[in-house]
């Protein structure tokens, strides 16, 4: 940690170290408001907000800028994707052929009107068409990395050079709100129609609330670190061999695979150590999982610079207004219904939350508190990784340029 010039700047492994207080924050937060539990807010998002205004207000009385290095925030990405490959079963994948179909054309559906409504709202608000592609898929489901990748581009295109600023603002502000829609929307279709699960499944992510905490001994934590590993290794060679054939894809996609691979082709004839079978959907996965995940949304909340994106704030927050409303209104008349109406399909909504206005981090966490109160959906978990970690993102490389073609 080191100071200069008005900006004190937190080192990788401090960084680290702030994010697991953080999660413990937020967990208290959560087991202390009736609030934060009734409507499935996830732990590290409810910690990650409060520190993020804790060091905004830090800024205006001191003027002060805090700035994280997250490098190792990334490393904690790989490591929860790759466990949710490691609980995913061929037979489960089948049977998600179909959802993960119908959500996928929503999904994209979406996309065109959310671009749609970003342009329409900043035109009524007198602001460039490119301000409002810049609310739309460009920061919203493509999230910070993007929004950074992208507003160079737009703002040279349109003149526009406060297109950083806009994409970073959209991007930030739409996560917040992705963080607190899921839960609520799962809430409410789940006491609307009184759904459950259609069977007790074990747990993706973390525990269940009303169960207790599982006996994990030291082997079975080596035995998952181990698998989680192995998986890495393949994820990052398969990341060298589609980058060489000119397919560049996020590291957690490839070991996401690699895990998916391992478990069904492997674990039969697997050697233990220990003696045990391949961790697939065992307890110690599912806390490095639930750990995982926290950490890396509690850093990315925490990291926000709230102060420097104020004054942007108020043409953003009518746009995100109507993003979200738009977003509310596809999750609950839209995809559950086409999805039949089930309790998967409620947690598919809650996931869809944090897709729409968010990143794949944000809806696996929305998925995760609702499972863990509710109970485990081994499909949601499946197709909404699958269709926001991936597709998504080779679908708006696409959209995105037409939209720039068609505002020009």
């Amino acid at each position: 940690m080191n100071y200069i010039d008005g900006v004190l700047h937190i080192e990788s492994f401090l960084a680290v170290t702030l994010g697991i207080i953080v999660l413990f924050v937020g967990r208290r937060l959560t087991q202390a408001s009736y609030w934060l539990r009734e409507f499935s807010i996830p732990e590290p998002v409810s910690g990650g907000i409060l520190i993020s205004i804790t060091f905004a207000i830090l800024h205006y009385a001191t003027n002060i800028d805090v700035q994280f290095e997250l490098a190792a925030r990334d490393l904690l990405l790989v490591y929860f994707f790759t466990t949710i490959g490691i609980n995913a079963s061929l037979t489960d994948l089948f049977k998600g052929g179909k959802p993960l179909i119908i959500l996928l054309s929503i999904t994209i559906g979406y996309m065109l009107i959310q671009n749609i409504t970003g342009i329409g709202i900043a035109t009524l608000l007198d602001q460039p068409a490119a301000f409002g592609l810049l609310s739309g898929t460009v920061s919203l489901i493509g999230g910070h990395g993007t929004a950074i990748a992208w507003a160079p581009k737009i703002g040279e295109a349109f003149d526009l050079d406060t297109a950083m600023e806009i994409g970073i603002a959209s991007a930030t502000f739409g996560l917040i709100l992705a963080s607190i829609m899921g839960g609520p929307i799962a809430k409410y279709l789940i006491n609307k129609h009184n759904l459950t699960p259609s069977k007790d499944e074990e747990m993706d992510i973390g525990t269940k609330q009303s169960e207790p905490q599982p006996k994990i001994n030291a082997y079975d934590f080596l035995d998952a670190v181990l698998a989680i590993h192995i998986c890495i290794i393949l994820g990052a060679i398969l990341n060298k061999a589609v980058a060489s054939a000119g397919l560049e894809l996020p590291l957690f996609v490839t070991c996401l695979f690699a895990g998916i691979l391992i478990s069904n082709l492997v674990p039969a004839s697997y050697p233990r150590l220990t003696g045990t079978r391949w961790p697939s959907r065992k307890p110690a996965v599912a806390l490095i999982a639930d750990i995982a995940l926290g950490a890396f949304l509690a850093m990315s909340l925490m990291s926000m610079q709230l102060w420097a994106l104020i004054d942007l704030a108020g043409p953003i927050f009518v746009i995100l207004g109507a993003q979200f409303i738009v977003a509310v209104c596809i999750a609950i008349f839209v995809i559950f219904p086409l999805m039949g109406k089930t309790y998967d399909a409620a947690v598919v909504c809650a996931g869809f939350g944090g897709i729409s206005l968010g990143s794949t981090p944000t809806a696996m966490a929305n998925m995760s508190a609702v499972a863990q109160k509710y109970g485990n959906s081994h499909q949601a978990f499946i197709i909404v990784p699958l269709v926001c970690a991936f597709f998504i993102d080779l679908a708006n490389a696409l959209i995105i340029p037409y939209f720039i073609g068609f505002i020009s």
